[in-house]
């Protein structure tokens, strides 16, 4: 990747490009098939949704290489999603869309964000200014515990991104 993603609202049917683009970046970290297939529904991301949950794509020569999500109403929301191309993981993607993120929340009056990460990502949200609060059971998995993190959005303290 040559250049900075350029960040844009979701458009109105963007919403099956980025299921698959999920289910792609999930897979990403070696999960089998029959996890995934267990994860399908928690990962889909419905059309009429995507103003809702103020969905923002990452996009490189025109191509979605990324999205995430924040859900919820001030003061208290949430990382609802936030997935990057397989291909890109670890060339800036992330850390520019959770830098939005993080700016567009501040704008917005959150003053708090909760994330139930994969266990893949903790480091990343970590890295950018996280602090794991406890754990929480997986929507997709019996059995399977995530880790609840937790950002504290200060309005005069910028968190740092990853790096």
């Amino acid at each position: 990747m040559s250049a900075a993603p350029r960040l844009r609202p979701a458009g109105p049917d963007e919403g099956a490009a980025l299921t698959t683009l999920a289910l792609r970046s999930k897979g990403h970290w070696g999960y089998d098939a029959a996890f995934l297939a267990a994860c399908r529904d928690e990962l889909t991301v419905r059309d009429e949704e995507l103003t809702d949950r103020r969905a923002v794509v990452a996009e490189v020569d025109g191509r979605i290489v990324g999205f995430r999500t924040l859900e919820g109403r001030p003061p208290n929301g949430t990382v609802g999603m936030m997935f990057v191309d397989p291909d890109l993981i670890g060339r800036g993607v992330g850390r520019a869309l959770i830098t939005d993120l993080l700016d567009e929340a501040r704008a917005a009056g959150f003053a708090s964000l909760s994330i139930d990460a994969d266990p893949n990502a903790e480091a990343f949200y970590l890295a950018a200014g996280a602090v794991r609060v406890g754990a929480v059971a997986s929507g997709s998995i019996p059995g399977r515990v995530l880790p609840r993190l937790e950002l504290t959005l200060a309005p005069d303290r910028p968190d740092r991104a990853p790096r």
